[in-house]
C-alpha cells in the first residue's frame, strides 16, 4: 500500500523523458518521488537531453540515465526488457505530441515508445505541449486511444506557455503527478455504481455579448468526478464551462446555461445511483434576452429576471430516484440554510461550505465541508480538493449502505 505522506515505500517508478521544454520540471518530480522512498530509473530520449543534462537526473535518481535502444552495455543488449520488468509503474512526463501519437499507433523506433510496448504495469502519461497541438483533433484521438489502452491521462493543466501563448497544455505539477503515482489504492466504494455529477457555473444570457454568472471554478465538481472514478463508479460529468481538462474515462455533457444543465441532468438522473449537485446554478436569468448587443444608457437601467427550475428538488422527486447529494455555499447562518435545504428539497446528504473567506469556496485548491443528513452530521477539515472529493465520496458510499439493504 502506497501513500503520499511521506511514508517510506520501496516503489520502482520508471521516468520517460520526452523532448519538451517541460522537461524541467521532471527533475522536481524525482526528488518528490524518491522523498517518498520510490527507485526511480529514468530513460530519455534524445530530444529530451537537449533540454535537461542526464547527469542531472543521474544525480537526482541515483541511478544511470537510460536513453539507447540497443544498448551493448545491459544484459543480452535488451535493456527495455529488463527495464519493464522492473517497473511497478511508467509514467512519461512530458509526453509530446509525438510521443503521444508514437504510444497510440504502436510504434517503437526508440527506447522509449519500445519501452511502453513491453511494460506490462500500470502507465501514467502527462501530457506536455502548446495549447493549438492539445487541441488538434488528432492529438485527442490519440488520447483517447491511449485511454482505451488502459493509460491513466494526468493533466495536461491550463495557462501560460513557453511559447507565450494560454491555454491547455502545461504539464501537471510534479507534486500532483506524484500524487497520482504514490496514491493509496481506493477502496472501490463505488464498484458498479453510476455516479452523476453536475459542476461549474452556468451562464445566463443577457444580449449576444453579456451574461450573468458567478464564481465557480468547477475544481470541486471535477475533483469528485475523478474521486467517483477512482472508487469504481461509471460517471457522467455535466459541466458548465470551466478551464478545466475533463477527468480520464469520465462521460462529460458540457452546457451553458440553467435551463441546459436542467435538461441534461434530468435526461441522465433516473439512469444512475447518485446525483451529485455541486454546480454553482444560477437562480434566476434574464426574463428577455436582447437579440442586439444592450447599449449603454444615460440612468439607471432595470433587469427582469425569472426563476430558473430547481435542479435538486425536481431530481430528488423522480420516482426513481438515485441517492441525492446538494452542495450549500454560504456567506452566513451555514448550518441553519444548509438543515433547511436537506429538508426543503428532500435530499439524502448535503455538503455546505463558506464563501467570501480567507480559504476555502471559489476558485480555491482548498476547501472544507460540513456535510449533513438526516439525524447526522459530519465536518470535513480544510483540505485539497482532490483530498477532500475522496472523502466526501467514501461518506456518500456509508451512508447509502443503510438505503441498499
Amino acid at each position: 500500500m502506497f501513500k503520499f505522506s511521506g511514508i517510506t515505500i520501496n516503489k520502482h517508478i520508471l521516468l520517460a523523458i520526452s523532448g519538451g521544454i517541460a522537461a524541467y520540471k521532471s527533475a522536481e518530480l524525482v526528488r518528490l518521488l524518491r522523498k517518498q522512498g520510490a527507485q526511480v530509473r529514468v530513460v530519455m530520449t534524445h530530444s529530451a537531453m537537449q533540454f535537461v543534462s542526464p547527469l542531472t537526473f543521474q544525480a537526482l535518481s541515483g541511478n544511470p540515465v537510460h536513453s539507447e535502444l540497443l544498448d551493448t552495455d545491459t544484459e543480452h543488449a535488451m535493456g527495455h526488457i529488463s527495464l519493464a520488468r522492473w517497473a511497478d509503474a511508467l509514467v512519461i512526463a512530458p509526453a509530446t505530441a509525438n510521443t503521444l501519437a508514437k504510444c497510440s499507433h504502436g510504434l517503437a523506433d526508440d527506447l522509449l515508445s519500445t519501452l511502453y510496448l513491453a511494460a506490462s504495469c500500470p502507465v501514467y502519461v502527462a501530457p506536455a505541449m502548446n495549447q493549438a497541438m492539445w487541441h488538434k483533433p488528432v492529438t485527442q484521438e490519440n488520447i483517447q486511444k491511449l485511454k482505451y489502452h488502459g493509460v491513466t491521462i494526468i493533466g495536461p493543466e491550463q495557462g501560460d506557455q513557453a511559447c507565450g501563448e494560454t491555454g491547455f497544455g502545461r504539464m501537471s505539477e510534479p507534486v500532483e503527478i506524484c500524487r497520482c503515482l504514490m496514491a493509496e489504492p481506493t477502496t472501490q466504494c463505488l464498484s458498479g455504481l453510476k455516479v452523476l455529477i453536475s459542476a461549474g457555473p452556468t451562464r445566463e444570457p443577457l444580449d449576444p455579448v453579456r451574461y450573468i454568472t458567478n464564481r465557480s471554478s468547477g475544481k470541486m465538481g471535477y475533483a469528485l468526478a475523478k474521486a467517483a472514478l477512482n472508487a469504481g463508479a461509471k460517471v457522467t460529468l455535466v459541466s458548465g464551462p470551466v478551464l478545466l481538462s475533463a477527468p480520464a474515462n469520465a462521460e462529460l455533457i458540457k452546457v451553458e446555461t440553467a435551463a441546459q444543465m436542467y435538461t441534461a441532468v434530468i435526461a441522465k438522473a433516473t439512469e444512475h445511483d447518485i446525483y451529485i449537485g455541486a454546480a454553482a446554478v444560477a437562480d434566476y436569468s434574464p426574463a428577455l434576452v436582447a437579440t442586439q448587443k444592450i447599449k449603454k444608457q444615460a440612468g439607471q437601467t432595470t433587469l427582469t429576471l425569472q426563476k430558473t427550475k430547481d435542479i435538486l428538488a425536481d431530481v430528488a422527486q423522480l420516482t426513481k430516484r438515485p441517492f441525492t447529494v446538494g452542495f450549500a455555499a454560504e456567506t452566513h447562518d451555514l448550518e441553519q440554510y444548509a438543515q433547511d435545504k436537506l429538508t426543503r428539497k428532500n435530499l439524502d446528504m448535503i455538503a455546505a461550505n463558506w464563501v467570501g473567506r480567507d480559504l476555502g469556496g471559489f476558485d480555491s485548491e482548498q476547501n472544507a465541508l460540513q456535510v449533513f443528513w438526516k439525524n447526522g452530521q459530519k465536518t470535513l477539515a480544510m483540505t485539497d480538493k482532490n483530498h477532500l472529493a475522496e472523502q466526501l465520496i467514501n461518506l456518500i458510499a456509508e451512508r447509502m449502505e443503510p438505503k441498499n439493504t
